[in-house]
């Protein structure tokens, strides 16, 4: 007779990629401190001649709307606990993971070394490969309270937040260029422009809206829909109290985040419903 064994889980899934995204957080950590100037380095705000500071373009939230990192960060120490104990990486996304949080480091190197209009790029393909995951997440539900926070959490406010920030990092670039639509100093008012991108800023909320309405694990872009209503909230708050002040961009900024935040409410509401119907 042949003995019994008890499965071992597969080999393909062993301790090498849990140490590779285990080193991966410690360079974004790392890359945190020099993008504060904890390592004597300039800070972010002050880096590319000042054109990511929170006062260089209608588009640049207060710099309240920074905390958010704190919550992203220590999610994705959360997730990079969790995932020692997921060998078999259900959702396939801890590559993508690896990838975000490389990239995070290399947006803040990249600014660091005054290349303002690389890091838009750099942050662009971190909001595709953001997209990926939560999209990957989407597809099913969370499996325990530990997973809805460490995995659908994180990597939701990570994408809603970097959506916001995208389209600021953006706007600071072509102002370095030396396009005018953006500056604050010009003959002309760059409010109209401002308000066009918060326009797409509010559908792109919207759309994550929905799309968690109809996914089966919704928890992850209602919690990006959160983060896209923080970022233009606090870009309202640096327009109507803050420099550079704009009512126009200011007013148009609280109807975005009001439309974004109705969305993700009744998302929310009917993905309740729906929970309780099944149950």
């Amino acid at each position: 007779m042949t003995a019994l064994t008890a499965p071992h889980p597969p080999r393909s899934h062993g301790v090498l990629p849990r140490l590779i995204t285990t080193a991966a957080l410690a360079l974004t950590i790392v890359g945190t401190a020099v993008g504060v100037g904890a390592f004597g380095g300039t800070p972010v705000q002050g880096a590319g001649d000042g054109l990511l500071a929170a006062d260089a373009t209608p588009l640049a939230p207060a710099a309240g709307a920074f905390s958010i990192w704190s919550l992203i960060y220590l999610g994705l120490a959360a997730y990079t606990i969790v995932q020692w104990w997921d060998p078999t990486d259900r959702h396939r996304i801890r590559v993508a993971a690896i990838l975000s949080m490389l990239l995070n480091a290399l947006w803040i190197l990249v600014v660091q070394a005054g290349l303002v209009s690389l890091s838009v790029l750099v942050i662009v393909v971190l909001l595709a490969v953001l997209a990926v995951i939560v999209r990957r997440l989407a597809v099913s539900g969370p499996r325990g309270h530990v997973e809805a926070v460490a995995l659908h959490g994180t990597f939701g406010l990570y994408l809603g937040w970097v959506s916001v920030a995208t389209c600021a990092n953006i706007a600071a670039a072509l102002l370095g260029a030396g396009f005018e639509g953006f500056s604050t100093t010009g003959a002309g008012s760059p409010g109209p422009l401002a308000v066009g991108v918060l326009v797409v800023a509010a559908a792109v909320g919207t759309g994550l809206a929905l799309s968690g309405r109809r996914a089966a694990g919704a928890l992850a872009p209602l919690a990006a829909v959160a983060a896209v209503g923080w970022g233009l909230g606090w870009i309202a708050v640096g327009r109507l109290a803050g420099e550079p002040a704009s009512a126009l961009v200011g007013g148009a900024a609280v109807v975005a985040t009001a439309a974004v935040v109705i969305a993700g409410i009744t998302s929310a509401r009917e993905r309740i419903r729906a929970v309780r119907s099944v149950s």
